[in-house]
């Protein structure tokens, strides 16, 4: 058994046996246990005596070591892909691009650690002057999903840790032997004892938890737009600082002159890579009719010569889903697609044969013209299904862009700037690609609008949601 990470070392704490099963044979790989309300106690009251320490470390020197840890991540990746890929289910290959991912991450941050500064305002008065001091906010719960565990963890851990705060961070019950393992290696690498810590456990217990602690500070959380809702509930009675990433349904427009086969490709990545399963997926096409029968054809040849397989095998491109309940919603979600008028194009089964039975495995689908209301229009699709609709324009695709609760990403493929800018300003949503693959990059910052969250990560912007600004005046 795995035992939770606590001030710099595996601690036996809280009770029971949670199995990791490897998705795509349904093999045990590890278990933990659940750390409970015992463990976050510990974990947190190991980053409260972490934190004057290390909030007094200069800004400089955490940039140092958070630097350092990104380059022990980057050497350890040949031990951790494996790892993540055995609890995670992806193919070794989008493992090494994810670890290779979170290291980038954490040097970004390392980066900007001497761009943390406040502000002086000078002649408040005669002979008085005023000072903005930016300080740490105290210990930071950092929960993490099972989809991308180390790339997301990095989002919280970077910012967090330049600017003097310590973190407790819970991994997903199904993915947590790889985060169990970082917080060993960012010890190694010399991150002082308490300020990384990682607990283990259900949301319901353990992340309950850590989101209620009087001593945690801010919450950090990547997750389903229903649990996010309970989190910032929660929060709230202690006036905690939040930062929520939620759930998605990203839409990418295909205007009738674009690169139709660039924005094709870029449609079949952004829907198929981790097998769907991202927040920032493209998760509905809207195709200028004049182009959509190309586009939709196209999909569906592209998503059918994908190989499908278990993610340890050479060249497999798409690996299972991570867990049966998201298999059998994918599939209720393509039934009432095809219910609804939709044709299916390609896929919609479930693989069986040797090397399948045993996983939770779907095939990458294409759908093409369901309703408008069907649940592909109107919920989170978090798997290898795609739905693709032919607009007249580009209100129609704004408005139906729009017609949903959620404002994550968008992508708009246009050679016309004026389209594109117009598109840019109307789409309800955080980030916007124009004619550009869906990458998320730490120079920017990252958000969503309406149900898809609250706060920034990536940016210097991120900075701020880990910081409490102090005045100060001074009168000389």
């Amino acid at each position: 058994m795995q035992l939770p990470f606590i001030g710099g070392r595996d601690v036996r704490v809280g009770s029971g046996e949670i199995e990791v099963r490897d998705p795509a044979t349904g093999r045990v790989v590890g278990s933990t246990p659940e750390s409970g309300g015992e463990g976050v106690d510990a974990a947190v009251t190991a980053a409260g005596a972490a934190l004057a320490g290390w909030g007094a470390t200069p800004a400089s020197a955490r940039g140092k070591l958070v630097g350092a840890v990104a380059d022990a991540v980057e050497a350890h990746v040949d031990e951790l892909a494996p790892l993540l890929t055995a609890e995670q289910g992806k193919p070794l290959r989008e493992s090494r691009l994810e670890l290779h991912r979170c290291a980038e991450t954490l040097r970004h941050y390392a980066g900007l650690a001497l761009n943390i500064r406040g502000q002086t305002v000078t002649d408040l008065d005669p002979g008085v002057r005023g000072l903005v001091l930016a300080r740490p906010l105290g210990v930071v719960g950092a929960i993490v999903p099972w989809n991308f565990p180390t790339t997301l963890l990095a989002n919280k851990l970077g910012p967090a840790l330049v600017t003097g705060n310590t973190v407790v961070a819970k991994p997903d019950e199904t993915t947590p032997l790889v985060t169990l393992r970082l917080a060993a290696i960012a010890h190694e690498a010399g991150l002082p004892e308490g300020v990384l810590n990682v607990v283990t456990g259900t949301g319901e217990v353990t992340g309950a938890a850590l989101v209620g602690h009087p001593g945690v500070r801010k919450v950090a959380f990547t997750g389903s737009t229903p649990v996010g809702k309970q989190v910032m509930a929660t929060a709230a009675a202690d006036l905690k600082r939040l930062t929520l990433e939620l759930g998605g349904s990203d839409p990418l427009i295909i205007l009738e002159d674009a690169d139709v086969d660039a924005a094709i490709s870029a449609a079949s990545m952004g829907r198929f890579f981790n097998c769907g399963q991202a927040c920032l997926a493209i998760k509905r096409v809207y195709a200028h009719e004049s182009v959509a029968d190309r586009v939709a054809e196209a999909l569906a040849k592209k998503a059918a010569r994908l190989r499908l397989g278990r993610g340890t095998e050479e060249g497999v491109q798409i690996g299972p889903m991570h867990w049966k309940e998201g298999r059998d919603l994918i599939a209720a979600q393509l039934v009432d697609a095809v219910a609804s008028g939709g044709d299916l194009l390609t896929g919609g089964g479930i693989p069986r044969g040797e090397g399948f039975d045993e996983g939770w495995f779907h095939e990458p689908t294409v759908v093409y013209e369901p309703s408008h209301d069907s649940r592909v229009a109107t919920e989170e699709t978090f798997g290898p299904l795609l739905p693709v609709w032919r607009v007249a324009d580009l209100d129609e695709a704004i408005s139906r862009a729009n017609a949903s609760p959620f404002g994550l990403g968008s992508s708009v493929w246009t050679r016309d700037l004026g389209a594109a800018m117009a598109a840019a300003e109307r789409i309800e949503a955080g980030y916007t690609w124009i004619n550009a693959a869906t990458k998320v990059y730490d120079e920017l910052p990252f958000g969503g609008v309406k149900q898809s969250g609250y706060g920034k990560e990536h940016g210097i912007e991120a900075l701020r949601y880990y910081t409490e600004e102090k005045s100060v005046v001074i009168a000389t």
